[in-house]
Formats: structure tokens, sequence, C-alpha cells
């Protein structure tokens, strides 16, 4: 007989996520879960059903460039498929970027609003990325806009109706730099009431929508201020008033790795009408105001994405058999699943605690230490599960084989989406310096590191009370190899990565920690127990000790050069 295997097959994807329900449980008030539950269920079943056939059309129909019209006018339009603009209108439907400002159930809002992004990202075919432009902006207008900006553009940014929803594009890596903005190019010009824009823009993801935000240097007399304090921030349509492009020129699309449903583009402004946002040279720090949401947004997509490579291979444990067994029966795969879900409950924990957050910080009832937490675990968290995102769904493609492999399964595109999520708002690198910052600048890391030490001092569990000891020892590692990096600026620099992950890997720690505790005292999911454990045991504060000596070695084995080469 003929044997042929069957594939994985996803189920409704909340009701299947015990550990999405465990989270909303503690977090959410019994009434308010209560309320939002039934829609999660419904919304959990629709991106296992329809959306899927929209994500799928949207990646086999590609972004197409249309430069010229029949008759030889250039009109640079951007066709997308029809399951890219079916899966906007779901975003729209679903209120994806609504529920954060309709604030219907206060700084839990957003909680609420996170956990749908999270059921919709791996069903969306990325998506989530206009989306996470088209937050910021929303937020960056609610604090910097002015009045015509927060009352004719803000309520279409956060429209449920799918006619009058605008997704907003985010313009900022040009050739000279990408998170090196200090070396932007684009200038603007005042023509009396109006700026226009000029310059060339290397990377402009969601180049289809009808909006962006972007930074240009104000030139007075010919001359520009260098430097990232020279630039400000500037809102633009991307159609004009003749109906045709806002002197914007698209050269290319470009073509990726992954995230192929999403038109990214490189174009010149060429006399781009715009808008001034805010105070003039202010540009960078305006734009950290949608910086913190892209980032936040990086982690969810990580940890969404983490959690359906994990149901696939779950699925499939259950299905496939090899040497006389299931998958499921055998003792080795078992394990590799099982430290794949670690992984996941550390990275889930780690970006709904910073979601949570983010929720009181923007309604005004978080302390000053959690602004400066939030601060801190902004940078941390976007690194840090991207990185994990990666790993997971490398680990998920061989779970499955030979078939991890081949396209038609449409499984390779979990790695190659995750993949960006490394680069994306900021890559580990430019993030671990990020850090640094605030921790100089916000005084951040003190709040941050007492936060876990206080929740692994709060667990009341016996069987978790060594991986409490271990939490707080890492702490205590941190804090010392803190006192170190303030001294020495270049030790600072080099070992930043290693700290980072270590602040980021300490802190889902104490996370899950408390959750776990809270599991055990009502009752709840036992996993949550055995997963922390596990995670604690892992080295948590892995430093680098990168003093002078070892700072030659390595820029001798980095660029293979002679030991002691300056």
């Amino acid at each position: 007989m003929t044997f042929f295997q069957d594939g994985p097959v996803l189920g409704n994807q909340y009701l299947g996520d015990s550990l999405l329900r465990s989270v909303l449980s503690r977090l959410l008030p019994p009434p308010l879960l209560a309320e939002v539950e039934p829609d999660l269920i419904r919304f959990g079943g629709r991106v296992a059903a329809d959306l899927p056939g929209m994500a799928a059309d949207a990646e086999r129909n590609a972004p197409r460039l249309v430069s010229f019209d029949p008759w030889g006018r250039r009109i640079d339009r951007i066709e997308v498929a029809e399951g890219w603009k079916r899966l906007e209108a779901v975003a729209a439907e679903e209120g994806l970027v609504a529920t954060g400002y309709e604030r219907r159930y206060g700084p839990l809002s957003r909680v609420v609003q996170f956990a749908k992004l999270y059921l919709y990202t791996p069903s969306s075919a990325i998506f989530t990325c206009p989306l996470a432009m088209t937050d910021g902006a929303a937020r960056l207008i609610e604090v910097h806009g002015d009045a015509d900006l927060r009352e004719r553009v803000l309520p279409r940014l956060v429209s449920r109706d799918p006619g009058l929803f605008w997704t907003s594009g985010q313009w900022m890596t040009e050739r000279t730099g990408g998170s090196d903005v200090g070396t932007s190019e684009t200038v603007a010009r005042r023509e009396g009431e109006t700026w226009r824009l000029f310059g060339d823009k290397w990377f402009t993801s969601a180049a289809t929508s009808p909006m962006a935000m972007t930074l240009a240097r104000i030139e007075e007399g010919g001359r520009s201020v260098p430097g990232s304090r020279g630039l400000s921030l500037f809102y633009l349509e991307t159609v004009g008033a003749d109906g045709g492009p806002n002197g914007i020129r698209v050269h290319r699309l470009k073509d990726k790795l992954g995230t192929k449903a999403l038109p990214t583009a490189e174009l010149t402004l060429d006399g781009t009408e715009a808008r001034l946002v805010g105070v003039p040279g202010a540009g960078v720090k305006q734009i950290s105001t949608l910086f913190n949401l892209t980032r936040i947004y990086n982690a969810i997509s990580a940890v969404s994405l983490m959690r359906r490579g994990i149901a696939l291979s779950r699925d499939w444990a259950r299905r496939r058999t090899a040497f006389g067994k299931r998958l499921f029966e055998h003792p080795l795969f078992v394990e590799t699943l099982a430290g794949l879900e670690v992984e996941l409950h550390a990275a889930f924990q780690l970006t709904f605690h910073l979601v949570a957050l983010m929720g009181k910080v923007e309604c005004g009832t978080a302390t000053e230490e959690e602004a400066a937490e939030m601060r801190l675990l902004t940078p941390l968290t976007k690194l840090s599960t991207a990185k994990q995102g990666v790993a997971v769904a490398s680990e998920v493609l061989e779970t499955f084989g030979g078939a991890g492999y081949v396209e038609e399964t449409g499984l390779p595109v979990l790695l190659r989406d995750a993949q960006v999520l490394a680069i994306w708002e900021g890559t580990t690198d430019v993030l671990s310096l990020d850090a640094l910052r605030a921790i100089r600048k916000e005084r951040a890391l003190e709040p941050l590191l007492r936060g876990a030490a206080v929740r692994a001092g709060s667990v009341r569990s016996p069987r978790l009370g060594e991986a409490s000891a271990r939490v707080r020892q890492a702490v205590e590692a941190l804090s010392a190899h803190a006192r170190r990096m303030a001294d020495d600026a270049e030790l600072a620099e080099a070992s930043a990565r290693s700290f980072a992950l270590g602040l980021s890997r300490v802190t889902a720690a104490s996370l899950m920690l408390q959750h776990a505790d809270w599991c055990e005292a009502n009752g709840g999911d036992p996993r949550a127990s055995m997963a922390a454990a596990r995670w604690c045991a892992r080295p948590l504060a892995n430093l680098v000790d990168a003093e002078k000596g070892h700072r030659a070695e390595s820029r001798a084995l980095a660029m293979d050069e002679p030991p002691g080469r300056a």
C-alpha cells in the first residue's frame, strides 16, 4: 500500500494556547476576561480558518511596481494582492489598532489589543509591519501632532471601518546608514507655509500606505544643521492634490529574503509636500514615541511566530510515525519540543509584561519606576525575542525533516520572516547600545533589577525556591558588572550585548516565577512551574568579561589581524 503523510493542521489558536489563556487569567480581572474572551475564541478560530488563505494569496502574488501608465505618464503605482488588501480590512474590522486607542479597558486595553495581534500575526503575511507603523504614527500624532492632524488623520489610523482606515509608513532609512539617522541627507525647504522634502529613502516598508512619517533637515539659506540634532519630524501624504504621486518617485521594490508580501521600496522625495510635526530639530527625540511601539510589535511578532511554529510541530508529532512510533513517543523529540516551549514561555512573559507597562504609561497610571523600566525593557525585549524567534523557527523546520525545507509546505516562511525581526527597528548591537543609553541617561537599570529581585523574592512555592535563588544571584552579578561598566566605557560597549541578553533572561525568569507562583496558588496550569524551573536552570547572566586583553583578542579574531595591532 502506498503511504502519504498528512501535514499538520491548525485548530483554534486561542483555545489551543494554554499559555495565552493562563496569562490573560492573571492579568485581566475576571469580569473583563469574561467580556473579551468570546471575541478571542471567535478570532482564534478565524486566524486558523480564512486568514491563512489570504496570507497565501499575498505571498504568491508579490507586490508589483507599475512605473508608467499606457501613455507614458509616470505613475509609480505599487500593486498588491487581493489577499493583502483583505488582511488590511480584517485588521480594521477586528480593531487591531483601534482597541489601543478606544481605551475601553483603561490601561489593560493594550493587553487585550496585543492578545489579538498575537493571534493575527502568523496568519497575516506580516501585515503587522504596516500595523506597527500605523499604531506608532497614531501615538506620535496623539502626543506631538497639531489639532488638524489629531482631528483629520488620527481618526483614520484608529478606525474600525475598512473604508476609512489608513495605514502609515515609516521612512527613516537612507543609503548613508540604517540606525545611524544622524547621517541622513534628506532636507526640508520652506516655501511660504509649505515644506517640501528632497532626498532618497533606501528602505520604505508599507510603501502603499496613504501617509508616512519621516525625518529631514530643515534647510535655511542653503545650509542645514548636521547630526541627529538637526533632524525634524515630518508628516506627508503619498498622493498629491492632483491625484498623482506627491513628489515621490519609486525606483524599485526590494527583493527580500522574507516578508515577500510586504511592499518595501526605494524612492526619492523630489519636492514632496509635507508638514512639520512638533518642534523643529527634535525629530529624533519625537520619533522615539513611534519606535517604542514598533519595537513592541516586533517582539509580539517574534513570540507569535514561535507559538505558531510550535503549534505546527506539536500537531505533526501526533501525526508523523517514524521508526515504528509517533514522534511524541520518542523521548528525544519530546525533549527538543519541550525546550522550544520553554523559550516561548520566557519570550511571552517578557513581551506581555512590557505591553502591560505600556498601557499604564499611556494612561498615566504608571509610577516613575515603571516608566523607567519600560524605557529599558523595550530594546531588551525586542532584541532578545528576535534572537529567540530565529532560533526557534530554525528548530521547528528541523522537526519536519525535509518537509520543513520545501516551500510548498508553507513552513520555510516561518524562518524567512523571523530573520527580519533581528534587523527591523534596530539590530541586536544597536539595541544593546540603546539599552546602555537608557541606563546612563534615565537611570533605568535599578528599577529593572529591583523589580526582578522583588518578584523572585516573593515566590512562595517550595518547588521554585532554587530557581528563585538563582535569579537573585544573577541580579547581583548583573549589578556588579554594571558598576564595572560605569567606570570603563570601552568595556561597557564591548560587553553590551551579553549584558543586555543577561538583563532580558533574568527579567524573563522573574516574570516566569511570578506567573508560576500565581498559577500554583490559584490552581492554574502546572506547566508554568515546569517552564520556569527549566529556564532558571540555564545560565542567566552569562556575561562577557570584555577587559582590555579580551578586546585585543577579539579584534585579532574578528578582523583576521595579527594580535596587538591597533
